[in-house]
């Protein structure tokens, strides 16, 4: 069994992964309607990873014996200027969830809950390469995309990603 509060904020965790899921998905849909399929691709590749995140998440609380509990999930409603916006969106949502993971963190960290502190250090890692992943998206798109050869072969390479399901070994 997990802590009251433990179990509270991980069920809040799969809710906002899920919605990440959405975020990204509707931000493929964005690049598709532009023609830009790489970068839909890379969104789309993105969007599963997020639902993978949940679903760890999902799974490490029935492995505890916890009730996990869905709640609505928020559409997302951003809307795009031009093809960078959702590159740096992309960003700041990644940051963002960085900060609910630390949360997480330090509130398993207050009451020495060692066990699902040591199953968020795969999340602490992995929001570092989505935070440099998203950055490194940015700089690319600055320094190629103004020249529509550059933009061509950055949206190709964006469409050779594919998605690598996560291997966590839970408890």
């Amino acid at each position: 069994m997990l802590n009251e509060k433990i179990t509270k904020l991980l069920n809040e965790q799969i809710n906002k992964e899920l919605y990440s899921g959405y975020l990204y998905l509707d931000m493929a849909n964005y690049y598709a309607d532009q023609g830009l399929n790489g970068f839909e691709n890379w969104f789309y590749v993105q969007a599963q990873e997020e639902q993978s995140h949940a679903m760890l998440i999902r799974q490490y609380l029935l492995n505890n014996g916890e009730a996990v509990v869905f709640t609505p999930i928020d559409a997302p409603d951003e809307k795009y200027s031009d093809f960078k916006e959702p590159l740096t969106k992309a960003l700041e949502h990644e940051r963002y969830v960085t900060d609910l993971i630390n949360k997480i963190y330090e509130a398993a960290e207050g009451i020495k809950d060692y066990r699902t502190i040591k199953f968020l250090d795969w999340f602490i890692q992995e929001q570092g390469e989505e935070e440099k992943n998203a950055e490194d998206n940015i700089r690319k798109y600055e320094l190629f995309a103004n020249d529509s050869k550059g933009l061509y072969l950055l949206d190709n390479e964006m469409k050779a990603r594919v998605y690598v399901a996560p291997s966590l070994v839970m408890d």
